[in-house]
């Protein structure tokens, strides 16, 4: 496949699942990417729960998405959780058998935490499995008062239609990255 084709496919793939009703929620900013690559994965967070502010939000990294890394953000604390991976996988040559597997942002304070009138970007950055297809992240965001667990995942493909509370889904692709090794 052309490098040329890789923006024009990643394209297509976002804007047909960013016109799904169901992802009206906790999305990803960018819904595809290549598989063994370096991926920036941006959520965004729409609204609180029955319009109160979120105060955390907790991302499970699903396996195969390898070194995980959150981004800072100021106001929240960021912490990740560590264990034994599902799937071990090999960088530079080294073995890891343990990695992130969750990463959250807890508001510092009530006036740091997103007003649900408000939206807000929440990232981490990893490496995409190096086998084509879906990647479910499964999200639980936190309010002053309850939660919203965006963790719903269809039995089989990729539809969310009729999921009550749909998991973020990044689409693997089988093409080749037009950028090099990143991290």
């Amino acid at each position: 496949m052309s490098t040329l084709k890789l923006p024009f496919l990643i394209g297509a793939c976002a804007l047909a699942l960013a016109c799904n009703p169901a992802w009206a929620h906790i999305v990803l900013q960018d819904g595809a990417a290549a598989a063994n690559s370096s991926y920036r994965a941006t959520f965004r967070v729409g609204h609180g729960c029955d319009a109160l502010p979120t105060t955390a939000i907790r991302v499970m990294i699903p396996a195969g998405f390898n070194g995980a890394q959150p981004m800072p953000k100021p106001g929240w604390t960021v912490k990740t959780v560590s264990g034994p991976l599902p799937v071990p996988y090999e960088s530079h040559g080294k073995k890891y058998t343990e990695g992130v597997l969750e990463i959250s942002w807890t508001a510092n304070s009530p006036d740091n935490a997103l007003p649900s009138a408000y939206y807000d970007e929440f990232v981490l950055r990893g490496t995409t499995p190096a086998k084509p297809g879906a990647l479910w992240f499964k999200v639980v965001q936190s309010c002053s008062q309850g939660s919203n667990d965006w963790v719903d995942v269809p039995a089989s493909g990729t539809s969310t239609k009729g999921l009550k509370s749909p998991a973020a889904l990044l689409e693997v692709l089988d093409v080749q990255a037009t950028s090099g090794h990143a991290h």
